[in-house]
């Protein structure tokens, strides 16, 4: 098998540097064809980023905030100026994201940088009421060192800015550990980088041997990781072995609740982009849809008709549904569509391969009913165009079955009531809950989940400071004994009466 020597296997700001590691095959999903390859790292070039990234950041974090601003708005110009449609069409021909998604999101990078370079300007610590005369008390912010970011599949380049920028902006280097599925595709848009310092940025292509060793290097600070539950865990357990701290966004399982009041064509509407969006392989998706009995059989006609409008090919076409990345994501997604239709859950519409797509890793949109808690579907994040939908009685019911489960990222509410709406705010366990409005994020506040779908944050002002440490420094301006200093007077000791409390 040949593969084209122009695609860069390694990247170390500004140079492209070649490398010798094992070179893994790119399929695209939805033609099977041959994209390119991949080359991993190995020890000898790992020891060499490493090197480099800790070299650069030790000049960088000495770098005064306005110019280190300025650098960063000079990189969002350089995103917004680039043509970025070589890394969008590698995107769609790796994963098969459809090509206005892949652009869409690279579009939604430069602000991200932007924020936090002007966010790390803003704030640099905090001075506190002191404890005693003469005595300056305060806290500084100061960067970890070089952080690991070991991305997803899904949305490649965006959330490996996400939390780029906030490293970069507190003053650490960075070495991205891109998914082997979408590593062509980093790898273009690192290009980007090029006009930062030296080596601050790099970019090692590789699996699990890779993210491991990155994590248990000395030479790295801090860790930020997108990805499943279980491989979250495994990246929480190995950081915290080695005291670093860990930013997870672990995925899950996201409900949303359809209520008596909500406008059904514009919930129908608002649940087919939330549930099928690509291809149901966000890790905010919503996979449990609860909907009140009032309104059920009326949603799920609408649903219904809204996701057989929608377009299933190869995302280069005209099409809103992708393939599923790989055969064994789509194996899982069939597993458990046949797993909940054996327990009792009534196919709606889709529930196969599409008829026309018979090569690639295509799945039809799916809608479940009839579902409960007893199929595996409702327990696990299925990451698949598929949502089950639960009848409920109320929308206490709905709250109730959509917080019994151990994940807890994103939630939705389609209400016209008031308060509904502060209700599901107020009582739904989620690090996010949209309101007529799902799947929507903001540079400006943080993202994240509790309970199994993750630990920290990105973006807001969290994200920033999830990779600054704060040091404590009391300066007293004119030195001076204190009384509380050796020795102490008799009167202090037991048999004097003792030290007085205040």
């Amino acid at each position: 098998m040949e593969f084209d020597p122009a695609i860069p296997a390694w990247y170390l700001a500004p140079s492209f540097r070649p490398m010798k590691g094992i070179v893994r095959e790119v399929i695209d999903p939805a033609t099977l064809e041959l994209v390119g390859g991949i080359a991993e790292a190995d020890e000898t070039e790992i020891s060499a980023a490493l090197d480099a990234v800790n070299a650069a950041q030790r000049k960088w974090k000495r770098v005064d905030a306005k110019s280190r601003a300025k650098i960063l708005h000079d990189l969002a110009n350089v995103i917004e100026t680039t043509d970025h449609k070589p890394a969008a069409l590698l995107m769609s021909r790796e994963m098969g994201k459809p090509y206005p998604e892949a652009i869409g999101e690279i579009a939604n990078c430069a602000p991200i940088f932007r924020y936090y370079a002007e966010m790390a300007r803003d704030e640099a610590g905090k001075v506190a009421g002191t404890t005693q005369e003469g005595s300056f008390q305060h806290a500084r912010y100061e960067p970890l060192g070089v952080s690991v970011h070991i991305m997803p599949f899904n949305f490649p380049v965006l959330l490996m800015c996400w939390t780029v920028a906030a490293s970069l902006a507190a003053g650490n280097g960075c070495i991205v550990k891109p998914a082997p599925a979408t590593t062509l595709s980093t790898l273009e848009f690192m290009k980007c980088f090029s006009g930062l310092p030296e080596g601050l940025v790099a970019c090692l292509p590789g699996g699990v041997p890779l993210a491991e060793a990155l994590i248990a290097s000395p030479l790295t600070h801090a860790v930020a990781f997108t990805g499943s539950v279980a491989a979250g865990k495994a990246v929480g357990v190995a950081a915290a072995a080695a005291m670093k701290p860990a930013v997870i966004e672990a995925g899950g399982s996201d409900p949303m609740i359809i209520c008596e009041t909500a406008p059904l064509d514009v919930a129908a509407a608002g649940a087919t982009m939330a549930a099928f969006h690509l291809s149901g392989q966000v890790c905010t998706s919503a996979e449990r849809i609860y909907v009140v009995d009032a309104v059920h059989d009326a949603f799920v006609a609408e649903f219904a008709r809204r996701a057989n409008a929608l377009r299933i090919g190869n995302g280069r076409g005209r099409s809103e549904i992708g393939p599923l990345v790989s055969e064994a994501a789509r194996n899982r997604v069939i597993r458990l569509v046949e797993d909940a239709r054996a327990k009792g859950a009534t196919v709606v519409t889709g529930g196969r391969i599409p008829l026309g797509e018979k090569v690639g890793w295509f799945y039809e949109p799916t809608i479940l009913t009839g579902c409960d808690e007893s199929m595996d579907i409702l327990q696990t994040e299925c990451f698949g165009p598929v949502a089950t939908v639960v009848r409920v009685k109320d929308f206490a019911e709905a709250v109730e079955r959509a917080n019994a489960s151990p994940f807890g990222l994103g939630a939705s509410v389609f209400t016209t009531r008031l308060d509904e709406a502060m209700s599901g705010a107020d009582l739904l366990e989620a690090g996010m809950v949209w309101i007529n409005n799902p799947l929507i994020d903001n540079d400006a506040l943080p993202f994240g989940g509790w309970k199994a779908s993750g630990l920290g944050r990105e973006l807001g002002r969290q994200g920033l400071d999830a990779f600054r440490r704060t040091k404590m420094v009391i300066i007293d301006h004119v030195p001076r004994v204190h009384d509380w200093w050796y020795p102490y007077p008799d009167d202090w000791f037991l048999d004097g009466g003792g030290r007085p409390l205040a």
